[in-house]
């Protein structure tokens, strides 16, 4: 039998000194109250209550156990209580583990999400390939592509958009493309995050076109691409969400609007699926977000970004 049903039982039949009101107030049968009692008293060894056909009183080994009972019962309420507050707000530590081309779009993400949050804080750990979440004690992994571990299970938050952009003093000086093929001879900025892989592919009204880029750049940071791309040193694909506003302010101008660069899934790994409050807000805060990206209106993540 469940101990702490049995417990409770016990409890009631003392506070109400009768087995059937402490049924009523259980709503359990009288007979199912009995049992209770009696499973306690063949666990223990002990006989707790002196029985009548008209008066039950404790023993003096059922005083103590009753006082332990009370002590016990009142901390699982507690707990109990606790455990619902837990589930319902956000907070605590949220650990995360991103790769490194991935770090500018959760980065800005994470600090929004913080300010909604403020009980949250988050850490957040870049590597190359999906960090080991057990060895790692990471919550939860975001990362573009798909995870090798079959033992995790994955959610699907969204697809890195990315879009074709240069500065207007590039341009000026190099002059704008207008199709795959006329980045031919243009520096072309690199993003990876193991080997610099120089295709870039896309998809338009007339099918699919693979293109290889030249540069004099390679690197797994975003932003290192980006501020070379803001300095006039080239062409960049990049996420949306990590150049929009700077497509916003002109800063950067978006190219060959016909053709649609490739997009890479981006998954959240975790284990097992009883997921925290925290951890179960960010993902659904994360996939939102991913959605809600768009450079034609003001973006939500200007603050953060900067800061990030």
């Amino acid at each position: 039998m469940d101990r702490l049903t049995s417990m409770s039982s016990f409890v009631q039949v003392v506070n109400k000194r009768s087995f059937s009101c402490a049924a009523r107030q259980l709503r359990l049968s009288q007979g199912a109250v009995t049992g209770h009692v009696q499973s306690l008293e063949q666990q223990l060894g002990l006989r707790l209550l002196n029985r009548t056909t008209r008066k039950v009183s404790l023993t003096e080994e059922g005083t103590q156990f009753y006082q332990r009972c009370i002590r016990i019962l009142a901390e699982v309420a507690e707990f109990e209580n606790l455990a619902t507050s837990l589930r319902q707000t956000p907070r605590g530590r949220l650990r995360l583990n991103t790769d490194v081309t991935l770090a500018r779009v959760v980065g800005p993400v994470a600090s929004e999400f913080m300010l909604i949050y403020p009980e949250v804080s988050v850490e957040l750990i870049m590597t190359d390939q999906i960090g080991d979440l057990v060895e790692g004690t990471f919550d939860l992994g975001i990362h573009a592509g798909s995870a090798l571990d079959s033992s995790l299970i994955q959610r699907r938050l969204g697809e890195v958009q990315r879009v074709v952009c240069a500065s207007p003093i590039y341009l000026a000086r190099r002059g704008t493309p207008r199709t795959p093929g006329d980045l031919n001879g243009r520096n072309c900025l690199n993003v990876s995050s193991a080997s610099c892989k120089h295709r870039w592919r896309f998809t338009s009204g007339a099918g699919e076109h693979e293109i290889e880029v030249m540069g004099n750049l390679c690197s797994n940071s975003i932003e290192a691409v980006r501020a070379a791309a803001l300095n006039g040193r080239g062409v960049c694909l990049l996420p949306l969400l990590s150049v929009a506003e700077d497509l916003k302010t002109g800063r950067l101008l978006r190219l060959l609007p016909d053709y649609v660069p490739f997009e890479t899934a981006i998954q959240a790994v975790y284990l097992g699926r009883h997921l925290s409050t925290r951890v179960r807000t960010f993902l659904d805060f994360v996939a939102r977000r991913l959605r809600e990206v768009d450079i034609d209106r003001p973006n939500h993540l200007e603050v953060d970004a900067k800061a990030a």
